[in-house]
C-alpha cells in the first residue's frame, strides 16, 4: 500500500491519517486524543470501558455517543460506577443513547469493581505494558497490527484482575487510543511528534 494513500491533506493544509480525513468529531479525536500519551486515572478508565463497548463496533459509534456514556456512568468515576446495581444495568438496557448489551454494562460495573481492588494505580497497570517507542512511523496502516504480543500479555493480566471485554485487539486499541504506542502514519503531522502532555483531557 502507498503510504500517500494513508494521509489525507486537510482544509486547514494539515496533512492527517485518512481515517480521520470524512468525518469531523474523528478529525478532533485524532489530533486532541489518539496516540497521545493519557495517565489521567478516569480517562485511562473511560478509555478501557469504551474500547470494550467499541468491540464488533465501528469506534465513531461509540464516540458519538461518549457524551452520554459518561452521562450515565457518572463520569467514568470507578467508585461510582462500582456502586451500580441491576437496577441501573435495566435502565440503562432501555437508553438508546449507548449501546444496549447487558454484558458491556455490566462488564462496566465488574470493571470498576477491579480497579477499585488492585493494590497499585490503573495508570501503572496498563503503562506497565507500554513498549519502546517506535524507531519510525509506520509508513502506511497495513504495518499497523490488529494485536501485539504486548496487547495479549496486557488482556491476560487484566483477566486474571478480573476484568472483562478485554481482549487483545481491544487492548492493541486501547494501546493506541491512549498514546502507548504512536500508530499515526508516516506523513501525518502527528507522526513521530513527542506529546506535550501526560495528562491530555478529552473535551
Amino acid at each position: 500500500m502507498n503510504a500517500v494513500r494513508d494521509v489525507v491533506v486537510g482544509d486547514d493544509g494539515l496533512a492527517r491519517c485518512a481515517w480521520a480525513a470524512t468525518d469531523a468529531e474523528y478529525r478532533r479525536y485524532h489530533d486532541e486524543e489518539w496516540g497521545r500519551p493519557q495517565h489521567d486515572p478516569t480517562r485511562l478508565f473511560e478509555k478501557l470501558c469504551l474500547e470494550g463497548f467499541q468491540a464488533g463496533l465501528a469506534w465513531i459509534t461509540i464516540l458519538r455517543r461518549r457524551p452520554a456514556f459518561r452521562e450515565v456512568f457518572h463520569g467514568f468515576d470507578p467508585v461510582r460506577v462500582a456502586a451500580m446495581t441491576e437496577a441501573d444495568v435495566q435502565r440503562l438496557l432501555t437508553d438508546a443513547r449507548i449501546i444496549r448489551h447487558r454484558g458491556k454494562i455490566e462488564a462496566t460495573i465488574t470493571n470498576a469493581r477491579a480497579t477499585l481492588a488492585l493494590d497499585g494505580t490503573l495508570d501503572d497497570l496498563l503503562w506497565g505494558f507500554a513498549p519502546p517507542p517506535r524507531a519510525k512511523p509506520p509508513a502506511s496502516f497495513a504495518e499497523v497490527p490488529a494485536t501485539t504480543p504486548g496487547s495479549a500479555e496486557l488482556s491476560r493480566r487484566l483477566k486474571s484482575l478480573g476484568y472483562r471485554f478485554v481482549g487483545p485487539t481491544t487492548m492493541y486499541a486501547l494501546m493506541q487510543a491512549m498514546g502507548m504506542v504512536n500508530d499515526h502514519v508516516a506523513g501525518c503531522h502527528w507522526a513521530g511528534a513527542a506529546a506535550e502532555s501526560t495528562t491530555s483531557e478529552p473535551s
